[in-house]
């Protein structure tokens, strides 16, 4: 039986023998549902000390995936569902980044499909993301919907989401999974593409799964993600919407965060496919496919809290969102990406591990006067806010400096 504090993280650190994943790492979970008293599901690791995450990859390479079958699979859906009388026929979300210039690029072009792309804005664009995104849609040739939520709105729900949950991209996440749902229905377009399966990342999906309707409503996957309850009983930014109502906000206000009536996904016949089920998913070759595409361009200088440029460029709070994730799991950013790269073959796992202790956790001070302001926050108070969110099983203080009590 595994020890675990209350919000359902292990006691005992351990990292993954093959690729140095922390075992704090969270699962995806409903966020509707999400408070300070949520206890996460962590990513599992094998009786070999061996992470999901790497038991899933593995298997793309070691025969068990007949990949020309996949192929097969896909060109038979976009059959089904392509249309020539200049009707949209799929959608793809996305931001401009390398994942959504492959997932379009290749339907539009190699599969013959009319995707819409759709977005849901960044809360701050960085220059160099409205750069990528702009050239996805003029160099890649695409229609898209870019939609900003009420930033006087998105910005309250920001702060309270990093107050009472240390989790600043929380209100993009759920307005980014409630939006390609609702124009799927509203153009009547059955077929929407995400990227690769969420297995990858450590998630309790087989690399059987191909679509959602398929994970059978597995938390964070839901088809009715507020599980039969009336919108102003479940929580955004960690409080109950129905506070907000009593403050004076309206359901008009609020409406670009209630996802849509579970019975129209149904009835419209909607299903959101993973294409990186149908074809191997690997996130440096996708950079190296956008930049021949679109001319997407990396950052010019070195993404803070890592060593990469080229993932996640497009919003200026992104550095804090993994920074927070590092403070509540000991999980950062140069662990995301390096942990990928181990699995893939293109590092080694004592690369991996050098670059996480060196890169991991690395204050994010290229926006902060931005993101401060935009959350209504002092430097000092959000740093005294972190501290409250460190685990005591994962934290320590040495020489007045906080430090990981494991260090891998």
């Amino acid at each position: 039986m595994i020890k675990k504090n209350k919000n359902g993280l292990p006691l005992e650190i351990k990292y993954c023998t093959k690729c140095n994943l922390i075992n704090q790492r969270p699962t995806t979970i409903n966020e509707y549902f999400h408070t300070k008293d949520t206890v996460q599901t962590t990513v599992e690791f094998d009786d070999n000390g061996v992470c999901a995450g790497c038991n899933f990859v593995k298997k793309e390479f070691d025969g068990t995936i007949d990949w020309k079958e996949r192929e097969k699979e896909l060109q038979e859906l976009c059959d089904k569902h392509r249309k020539n009388n200049g009707e949209y026929d799929c959608i793809v979300p996305g931001s401009g980044g390398k994942d959504s210039v492959f997932a379009s690029y290749i339907l539009k072009y190699k599969y013959k499909m009319n995707p819409l792309t759709i977005t849901w804005s960044p809360h701050m664009y960085t220059e160099i993301g409205w750069e990528n995104f702009q050239s996805w849609l003029h160099k890649g040739g695409f229609d898209n919907y870019l939609y900003t939520p009420n930033p006087k709105i998105h910005r309250r729900i920001t702060r309270e989401a990093t107050i009472r949950l240390m989790h600043p991209f929380q209100p993009f996440i759920i307005g980014q999974k409630t939006f390609a749902v609702k124009l799927a229905a509203q153009f009547n377009i059955p077929l929407v593409f995400y990227g690769e399966n969420g297995g990858k990342g450590g998630k309790k999906i087989s690399h059987t799964i191909k679509s959602f309707k398929e994970t059978k409503n597995q938390a964070g996957f839901e088809l009715d993600p507020l599980m039969g309850k009336k919108f102003e009983d479940v929580f955004i930014g960690g409080k109950k919407v129905q506070e907000y109502l009593d403050e004076g906000l309206t359901m008009n206000d609020l409406k670009c965060y209630k996802p849509i009536d579970p019975n129209l996904i149904e009835e419209k016949n909607i299903d959101f496919y993973y294409l990186g089920y149908f074809l191997r998913w690997t996130p440096q070759e996708m950079y190296y496919y956008a930049v021949e595409k679109t001319d997407f361009k990396p950052n010019p200088v070195r993404t803070e809290g890592t060593y990469t440029k080229y993932a996640s460029l497009d919003d200026k709070i992104d550095g804090f969102f993994y920074y927070s994730a590092f403070i509540k799991f000991g999980y950062g950013r140069a662990m995301q990406e390096s942990v990928s790269e181990v699995r893939h073959g293109h590092i080694t796992k004592e690369e991996g591990k050098a670059l996480i202790n060196k890169f991991d956790g690395e204050y994010p001070e290229r926006y902060e006067e931005e993101f401060y302001d935009y959350i209504s926050m002092k430097k000092n108070e959000f740093l005294e806010l972190c501290d409250k969110f460190r685990p005591d099983h994962l934290w320590e203080k040495k020489s007045n400096q906080w430090v990981l009590k494991n260090l891998l």
